[in-house]
């Protein structure tokens, strides 16, 4: 029996991320591709890009890297330090290209605003999800969460997608794991 991960089923996997998360940016596409063929080349090529994170070589999770940067280039994907101000996160969720066309923050709740950085972006996926959005980080092991938005309903294929690249995905104020 295959490895369910092989690179064909990895590449695959990413190029299906990539076009949900960025319908209308095929780019996003090339460029995970390109991070997933040729890692040292997308080094090279986006050198300034990855020494913002410390990276100047290939690293086993590069493919995904180049995900996160293409989708946050293009204002689909904001990055929130572990202590990010409350006012910050909603700043720049509200401004993602791909933020849903209703508000979910039109009632604000001034206790939430008090909340730790990743307390408060769940309570900011409840809202969102409260208007048929998710909330999504795509997990880089670090101390920051990159988060896309998406429609709530595509949520679990993100999930099944980004597993079988073997990348986690974490919805925030999702009511169980992995929804």
């Amino acid at each position: 029996m295959s490895d369910p991960r092989d690179a064909g089923t990895i590449r695959t996997s990413l190029a299906e991320i990539a076009s949900l998360l960025a319908p209308a940016h095929p780019d996003v596409a090339d460029e995970v591709l390109r991070a997933h063929d040729d890692p040292k080349g997308y080094v090279d090529a986006f050198e300034e890009r990855l020494e913002q994170r410390g990276i100047d070589e290939p690293v086993g999770n590069l493919a995904w890297i180049a995900l996160i940067d293409a989708l946050a280039a293009r204002g689909l994907l904001a990055e929130f330090d572990w202590k990010e101000d409350a006012e910050e996160i909603r700043a720049q969720l509200t401004s993602l290209e791909s933020r849903p066309s209703t508000d979910p923050w039109l009632l604000p709740a001034p206790a939430e605003t008090s909340l730790p950085t990743y307390d408060f972006l769940h309570a900011c996926g409840r809202r969102y999800r409260g208007i048929g959005a998710a909330l999504t980080v795509l997990d880089i092991d670090s101390d920051c969460y990159p988060v896309v938005v998406l429609r709530a309903a595509r949520a679990d294929e993100l999930t099944a997608l980004a597993d079988r690249a073997g990348f986690p995905v974490e919805h925030l104020g999702a009511a169980g794991p992995g929804q």
